[in-house]
């Protein structure tokens, strides 16, 4: 089954634009904000969403692995006349703690006329089993925040204070140009559309190209939240964008400075051991891009590549 794009998600020019979230609510103390307590949550996610991936990754760099439990959904979307995610990897089909098939019961648990493609990542409830927030843009940034009392012995700052400005404004840029910009070109309509973000693509990725030929991570020696937001397209990138959105100028391996820090946060805990490559090829080829009437997973490419050594900590 196809992704579903609502009627809102497109402009009259033909340009993807990416829906809202609508549970926004943030983590912390005050009494308008959701209350951060070890074991009260679930985050619902599937292995192939670079939004989703980004969260997990997170996590399991703060080790609040034991503190928030997680939720799988199968890659290939169910076949419904709707967009949603299923439980199908797990017994008798259902999340093993929230007892639902679909992601959408949390969804209109929480708000019954909701309408909107319901999401991953969603953080939910356990005492309700109502979503209470995907708002993936922020989410890293209350794990790395409002839960650290909970952070293991040694966690890295992923968003120091000294650079919050700095990450926040680098974060807006990946997202628009191009953790989503990949989305623009492989939803776009028009060739103008297509055109316009494929170009955004490039410029960005060769401006990364040149600042990471300068230092190890974005922000010089140590891994920040603007790498995780990175690195989740980068590794998607080869695999499903080039071919399946058309952003075909140049692969990821094709850039020697982008592809040795791909690879050096790959190696890294926390990254390699959450991609699963098999996962996001299935669900791009098969549930995503438009026109595999036959269902044929392309073989390759080769990912034995992101295993060899990266050398890039010489650059610390």
């Amino acid at each position: 089954m196809a992704l579903t794009l609502n009627s809102t998600e497109m402009k009259k020019d033909g340009a993807f634009k990416r829906q809202n979230n609508q549970f926004l609510t943030p983590f912390g103390d005050s009494d308008d904000e959701l209350p951060v307590e070890a074991g009260r949550y679930r985050i619902l996610w599937s292995p192939v969403c670079p939004w989703a991936h980004r969260a997990i990754i997170v996590r399991k760099l703060l080790g609040l692995e034991k503190v928030i439990s997680v939720g799988t959904a199968d890659p290939i979307r169910p076949n419904l006349p709707r967009t949603d995610w299923a439980f199908t990897l797990d017994k008798d089909n259902v999340d093993p703690v929230l007892q639902i098939h679909y992601i959408s019961e949390v969804y209109h648990n929480a708000e019954p006329n909701y309408e909107g493609r319901p999401t991953v990542p969603a953080v939910v409830d356990i005492t309700t089993k109502k979503v209470v927030n995907n708002d993936y843009f922020r989410l890293t940034n209350y794990f790395e925040t409002a839960w650290k009392k909970f952070h293991k012995e040694g966690a890295p700052d992923l968003y120091p204070e000294s650079l919050r400005d700095e990450i926040d404004k680098l974060n807006d840029i990946i997202f628009h140009d191009v953790n989503n910009g990949v989305y623009k070109a492989g939803f776009a309509q028009t060739q103008v559309a297509y055109e316009a973000a494929y170009e955004t693509i490039f410029k960005r990725l060769d401006a990364f190209e040149t600042r990471l030929s300068k230092q190890r991570y974005l922000f010089g020696n140590n891994i920040t939240d603007s790498d995780v937001r990175l690195y989740v397209t980068l590794a998607r990138f080869d695999v499903a964008y080039y071919n399946g959105f058309r952003v075909n100028r140049n692969r990821l391996v094709e850039f020697p400075n982008l592809w040795g820090y791909a690879r050096d946060l790959y190696q890294t805990p926390g990254f390699g051991d959450t991609t699963d490559f098999d996962s996001i090829k299935k669900h791009y080829h098969l549930s995503t891009i438009q026109g595999n009437l036959y269902g044929i997973l392309p073989k390759g490419p080769d990912l034995s590549g992101w295993n060899k050594p990266h050398g890039r900590e010489k650059m610390a």
